[in-house]
């Protein structure tokens, strides 16, 4: 019978599937399926077995959570992924990204944007002009 990452990856499974290692430590096997589909999405099926092929066997289970980590890190935070999120003290973004995942949805991105003292309900966001010599522009999104 095949595992839950090659069912939903078309593939054919044998008993030295390299995927069923992997999802040991998801208890479901809806989220096996759904973390398997997200990765792959995120990395490319081909590309993700065959990294998964290059790690000896008892590291693949490590291996396919930071891949996990980091394919919603970087769907949450485009710029600075899984790394960023640590960074900046927002880690919990990325964990709740990854229950998302587990649950079957999809992480929505966050945006970079802060509340300047005394803007009253108004975010303000540096827009960088592109010809040298400009100086940047404030650029006033109303909430």
């Amino acid at each position: 019978m095949s595992c839950n990452g090659c069912r939903v990856l078309r593939k054919r499974c044998s008993k030295t599937c390299v995927l069923r290692t992997c999802l040991e430590w998801i208890e479901s096997p809806e989220a096996k399926g759904h973390a398997t589909l997200f990765v792959s999405k995120f990395f490319g099926r081909s590309d993700l077995i065959s990294f998964i092929s290059s790690v000896p066997s008892q590291k693949r289970n490590a291996l396919f959570q930071s891949l996990l980590f980091e394919a919603v890190g970087r769907t949450v935070n485009p710029v600075n992924g899984a790394i960023g999120l640590l960074s900046t003290g927002n880690w919990h973004l990325c964990q709740a990204g990854v229950r998302t995942v587990l649950a079957g949805g999809t992480p929505v991105a966050i945006m970079n944007m802060s509340r300047t003292p005394g803007s009253s309900g108004v975010f303000q966001a540096a827009c960088t002009e592109m010809t040298i010599g400009k100086e940047p522009k404030l650029l006033n999104l109303l909430v």
